[in-house]
């Protein structure tokens, strides 16, 4: 009925990276997919979708499809979709195409819309290293 090789591809699609409330990650985080962050993150992240839980905390610049701030963030932030909830809490400076503050949300910084050149992905960056391009 299900072979192997399509679950194993969709759970590999799907599944979020997930750093739980007792992990701290000291460096750069890059990743292809998705990632939740329930513990402290010391260091800039690049990714597809960035959930920043309550417990959550990233010290250092975002770049990403979409954000998500219900924890603590300190740095700069780019991305498409920047939410921030009631419980999130930013300092550094957004930009994004589309923007959502909830009520009771604080944000220190300034917010700028990205033009149409800045929404482009990166060029020079590589989520995916091949070890025998080098």
């Amino acid at each position: 009925m299900f072979s192997r090789a399509k679950r194993g591809e969709a759970a590999k699609k799907y599944m979020p990276s997930i750093i739980s409330p007792d992990f701290r990650a000291v460096g750069d985080i890059t990743a292809d997919g998705d990632i939740q962050v329930l513990g402290r993150i010391e260091g800039n992240v690049r990714c597809r979708t960035l959930t920043i839980g309550d417990t959550g905390a990233v010290q250092g610049e975002i770049s990403a499809e979409r954000v998500r701030v219900l924890g603590k963030v300190v740095g700069p932030i780019k991305a498409r979709t920047v939410e921030l909830t009631r419980t999130g809490h930013v300092t550094g400076d957004i930009r994004h195409e589309t923007l959502t503050i909830d009520t009771g949300a604080y944000l220190d910084g300034h917010c700028k819309r990205m033009d149409a050149a800045e929404l482009r992905p990166d060029e020079h960056l590589t989520l995916v290293h091949d070890a025998t391009s080098r």
